[in-house]
Order: C-alpha cells, then sequence, then structure tokens
C-alpha cells in the first residue's frame, strides 16, 4: 500500500466558502498531515470560511485568482508549482479540474480531477464546452458517490479513471445529544447555503402543512449562508410569512462555525434539494443520531436507508415528506431507534478513521495509471 508520508500533494480549491466539499478538503488536509505527507493548497478565492483552519494545519495557501481570464490563471497555478512540482495535483472542485488537469501535464506530473456532486449538474451549470473539458481532461477523477461515476460512465469516461472517494465525518466531534429534548417544540432543521438547488421552499411547505394542517409542536431551524449573487433569504423569508410560519414557526440562522450544538438540539433533519452529490450534512446529521427524511437524488440512497437510516422521497414527493415527518415527530421510540440505527451505519462506513487507507488507494490509483 502506498506511503503517504514525504508525498507532495498540491490540492486546487475554486473555494474555501462553508461547505461540504470545503469541509471535507480540510478532512483530507489533516489525514495528509498526520501521515507526514506535505500539502499544499492554491485557491480560486481568498479570505473565506475555511481558510484560517487550514493555515493552522500550517498548510499553504495561495491565492491564483487575480485575474478573471481563465489562461491567465492557468499560468499562475504553472508559476506556482513549476519551480517545486508536487508529485500529485488534486482538484477539490468539478470546475477546478481543467486547471489541474493541464497543469499536471505541463509539469509532467499526476493529476486528480473531482466530482462532489451528481455529475449532471455539474456539467450542466459549468456550459457545454466547460463541462465537457471538466469532465474529460482529467486522467483519473474522484467522485464522492457511485450515482456521479454512472453518471460518467454513461458520458464514455474509462471505469479505470474513476475511483470512489467517499465523504467521510469526524464522529468524534459529532455526537448524538447527551439526552434527547424533552420540551416541545421539536426542532426540525434544513442546512444549506440559501441557492435554489437546496429547494428549501420545499422544506417551509413541508412545514406549513406539518404545523397548520395537523397541528403538530414544531419548530423549524434553517442554518446556511445566503450566496453573493444568489441571495434567496428574502423570497424565502416572505415564503415563511405566507405560511404564517413567521415569527415562531422558523428561524434563519445564517453561518454557524460549529454545528454540533445545533445537530444536537434538532430532532429531525430534512434535505429537499434537486441534486447532491453525498451530502455532508446527512453524514453530520445521522452521525449526531438523528433521523434524516431526505430527497432522492445523487448519492442520498448510498448513505441513507428507507425506512432503516431514515426516509428518501422524490424531491417533489411532499405528502411522503409530510407522512414520515409525521411519524416521526408523533412516535419519539420511532425517532429514537432509527437515529440510533444512522448513527452506528455512519461510524461503520464514513468515519474519519476510514480516510488515509481511501487517500492511499487513490493515490496509488493514480500514480499506476
Amino acid at each position: 500500500m502506498l506511503n503517504l508520508a514525504h508525498l507532495k500533494i498540491c490540492l486546487i480549491a475554486g473555494t474555501l466558502e462553508h461547505g461540504g466539499a470545503e469541509r471535507q478538503l480540510l478532512y483530507m488536509l489533516q489525514v495528509l498531515c498526520q501521515s507526514g505527507a506535505a500539502p499544499r493548497v492554491l485557491c480560486l478565492d481568498r479570505g473565506e470560511f475555511w481558510e484560517k483552519a487550514i493555515r493552522e494545519l500550517n498548510v499553504p495557501v495561495s491565492w491564483v485568482g487575480q485575474q478573471s481570464a481563465r489562461w491567465a490563471r492557468l499560468l499562475l497555478i504553472v508559476k506556482q508549482l513549476r519551480s517545486d512540482p508536487p508529485d500529485i495535483i488534486q482538484s477539490q472542485h468539478f470546475f477546478a479540474n481543467a486547471y489541474t488537469s493541464v497543469t499536471a501535464a505541463l509539469l509532467r506530473v499526476r493529476g486528480i480531477g473531482a466530482m462532489r456532486n451528481d455529475g449532471s449538474s455539474e456539467v450542466f451549470d459549468n456550459g457545454r464546452f466547460g463541462g465537457w473539458l471538466n469532465l474529460r481532461l482529467p486522467r483519473m477523477m474522484a467522485a464522492n458517490s457511485q450515482a456521479a461515476i454512472q453518471y460518467a460512465l454513461r458520458r464514455g469516461v474509462q471505469p479505470r479513471r474513476l475511483c470512489l472517494l467517499p465523504n467521510v465525518v469526524d464522529t468524534q466531534h459529532f455526537t448524538p445529544a447527551p439526552a434527547p429534548a424533552a420540551e416541545p417544540p421539536l426542532t426540525v432543521l434544513a442546512v444549506g447555503r440559501l441557492v435554489r438547488q437546496k429547494r428549501l421552499d420545499r422544506f417551509l411547505t413541508i412545514l406549513a402543512r406539518l404545523r397548520n394542517d395537523f397541528k403538530l409542536n414544531l419548530k423549524g431551524l434553517i442554518v446556511g449562508p445566503s450566496r453573493p449573487g444568489q441571495n434567496l433569504r428574502p423570497a424565502l423569508e416572505a415564503q415563511a410569512k405566507e405560511l404564517r410560519l413567521l415569527p415562531d414557526g422558523v428561524e434563519f440562522c445564517g453561518t454557524v462555525s460549529d454545528m454540533v450544538a445545533v445537530y444536537q438540539q434538532a430532532a429531525i433533519c430534512v434535505l429537499t434539494s434537486d441534486h447532491e452529490g453525498t451530502p455532508n450534512v446527512l453524514l453530520e446529521a445521522m452521525a449526531s443520531g438523528l433521523p434524516v427524511v431526505a430527497a432522492k437524488v445523487g448519492g442520498v440512497p448510498e448513505i441513507v436507508r428507507h425506512e432503516q437510516t431514515g426516509f428518501v422521497f422524490d424531491p417533489d414527493d411532499l405528502d411522503g415528506f409530510v407522512t414520515a415527518m409525521r411519524q416521526l415527530v408523533t412516535q419519539a421510540a420511532l425517532r429514537m431507534e432509527i437515529g440510533r440505527r444512522a448513527r452506528i451505519y455512519v461510524e461503520k462506513n464514513h468515519s474519519l478513521h476510514h480516510l488515509p487507507s481511501q487517500l492511499r488507494e487513490l493515490y496509488r490509483l493514480a500514480t499506476t495509471n
């Protein structure tokens, strides 16, 4: 098995904002540092949420997004790495795959691309030509879900160029609450950036039906930042007001730096997205002993076993969401049992201690392909 010690790895990130892909980057850097590797990060943006935590690992972070032109950014990346080339250049975001692949080819080192979502949405978001480049250029691609791998295979990417790198979660940090909340209202949690992909309008509709139609004593909690250029918070607040959820039925919390206390005060975690890869939030919630009710998209069915560790429904099946959540709210024993199973599943399959061997296998494949 490949030894990570003294391996020089450069990770190219599109952003270090407060998101799941970026938390996975921090986990990888922690493992690499602990294993004696020498990682560094080049980022197309700067001053974002995770940059401080990465620097505290003594990992160098360099900004390479000074220019808007892609060719100028590529030249700056090559210039940064030319004097001391890494053994492996790895992308952390799909839209950085072309930078990673071209730089690796020019420096004659190994390159690894990334698929962080379901594949289809990533290609679409990058446009016809950009999507094609970012999918086809990497000699090796690390995807966090089988759904993304199957998409790439359907698009003609060779199986030997694809590797599953599952998301992991720190199960010592994210743990169940010492005791479940005894006093109502129960908290129903949604976590994610306030962007169209997350479809938090669905969450508000489901919450309103549970409160208004079934008179359940619930409070919704929405945790996540707005994204510049796609600030949906005013529209979501207007919807919440129209659904009679304000002022007491739902709270918009913005960014929360450490989610442990949030998960521990919640009773159920809900995900209503149109598309996903393997959602970090579900793994964190499950590690925290929460039952989850989630849209059947991307890699979600790979981690949530319907009626065992949670419930999955087609994204527009709001009746299914409402029925499952009503069950969980009114049956405390069922809620606790599904949360217990969810925690056991994550400990067995997605705990942080699996990551060193997964990275060794990824880098072994990259250096032998």
